[in-house]
């Protein structure tokens, strides 16, 4: 096992692509990235290039435009590969559902492994899309540790979060 296969296996690597939204997510998906929740204490990385990411997190409906993109992110990730749809929008379409340049959900075009429902998202939902992801993934020991990290960690924070393993 080489030094880059390691440090995959020890934190999951997430690339953020927004199909069409609003921003609602994207600012709350960048909130986790702060120093109040501070994703990178609990093993999860920010990747800006999709042939190093293991999670794809999605936010907004997928127009027509961003199909072939979002297909092409996909397509260039390496195996095993996951996906969180966040927020309403990513997981039906939302309310641009009926658009005309609107394809729907992310799984319209790529397959889900957790939602993570909410307009917008909150930071501590979209930590558990992650985990939920990552246990759909096959990677159970991995999601345990985040998941105990981050319940120390926000024990004080009573909002929870709805989050659905996808297919």
């Amino acid at each position: 096992m080489g030094l880059i296969d390691w440090a995959r296996r020890e934190s999951p690597w997430i690339l953020h692509l927004n199909c069409g939204s609003c921003n609602g997510c994207d600012i709350e998906t960048l909130d986790a990235l702060m120093p109040r929740y501070d994703v990178e204490r609990l093993g999860i990385k920010q990747q800006g290039s999709p042939r190093h990411a293991d999670v794809l997190v999605a936010t907004g409906p997928v127009t027509e435009q961003m199909r072939p993109r979002l297909e092409r992110v996909y397509a260039q990730m390496p195996e095993p590969k996951l996906v969180v749809a966040a927020g309403s929008c990513a997981s039906s379409g939302g309310v641009f559902r009926d658009c005309y340049n609107c394809a729907g959900g992310v799984d319209e075009v790529v397959p889900v492994d957790a939602y993570v429902p909410g307009c917008p998202i909150s930071p501590e939902a979209l930590i558990d899309g992650i985990v939920t992801a990552l246990e759909a993934g096959g990677r159970e020991g991995q999601a345990a540790e985040i998941d105990a990290r981050a319940t120390e960690l926000f024990a004080d924070d009573p909002e929870g979060s709805n989050v659905v393993a996808g297919d």
